[in-house]
């Protein structure tokens, strides 16, 4: 990944990191998803990463995501 990126969000669960990734959508900041998950045993992480200068705000609207 690009050093301008940063992880803002990683989780175990897939549809989790995609319903990040849209929250971030819809609010005008472009994300990606980084699947790091083994693809037989689903084990291991998923990460949403911004851009450096969204890093904040992408934050604050996925503080409240897991609830």
């Amino acid at each position: 990944m690009d050093e301008n990126w940063k992880e803002v969000y990683s989780t175990s669960k897939p549809w989790q990191a995609e319903m990040a990734k849209q929250v971030l959508d819809e609010n005008g900041i472009s994300a990606v998803i980084i699947n790091r998950q083994d693809s037989s045993y689903l084990f291991g992480e998923v990460s949403v990463y911004v851009e450096m200068n969204f890093v904040e705000a992408a934050r604050e609207l996925l503080k409240d995501i897991e609830q």
